[in-house]
């Protein structure tokens, strides 16, 4: 708390897995001395108490939804709640700033898949054919499970008040760029 303030989330990333939102935090976080919630990393945070790789916490999930509505339950109290990070990363957290009428920059990182796949080869390991099957299984399961749970199209770039195309900038130019938007906002 800040002398009574609410200090709800200052601005919320999001884009699918391979995106280079974590990279932008990071590259946030540094600049401004802020904080960070990241929903990527509590997934694979829980996958790795389980034991299990991400694939297999995945597949978990679809088996058992209440796993990730327990994530999502868990993400939107903390955005809304006043010790929330400056920072909030998620694929959803936009969406669930602008349901919850959260005044706050939302930015959505886009790259197209084959970029992604490298992104995650690089970081993970397989091959890229094997990685652009795994994220269009991932894309159609997740689209769907989002539109059943909470009637949002993830397609949609609605909720979000800057969607940033990545696949042919820099880190720092996507830094420069959601830094501008900020001051903007």
């Amino acid at each position: 708390m800040n002398g009574g303030v609410n200090l709800v989330a200052r601005v919320t990333i999001s884009g699918h897995p391979g995106s280079g939102t974590s990279t932008l935090v990071s590259g946030l976080c540094k600049t401004l001395n802020w904080t960070k919630l990241n929903g990527g990393e509590l997934f694979r945070d829980m996958a790795n108490e389980r034991g299990v790789t991400l694939e297999e916490f995945g597949q978990q999930c679809m088996e058992d939804d209440s796993v990730d509505q327990a994530l999502d339950k868990l993400l939107v109290e903390t955005m809304l709640g006043n010790d929330s990070p400056e920072i909030v990363e998620s694929r959803l957290a936009g969406w669930w700033a602008y349901k919850n009428d959260l005044q706050c920059p939302r930015i959505w990182v886009d790259v197209s898949e084959r970029v992604r796949a490298e992104r995650v080869v690089s970081r993970e390991g397989g091959s890229v054919e094997k990685q652009m099957k795994l994220i269009r299984e991932r894309m159609s399961y997740d689209g769907s499970r989002y539109s059943d749970y909470y009637g949002i199209d993830i397609a949609s770039h609605e909720p979000y008040t800057c969607v940033i195309k990545t696949d042919d900038l820099p880190i720092e130019g996507v830094l420069e760029h959601v830094l501008q938007h900020l001051e903007e906002f």
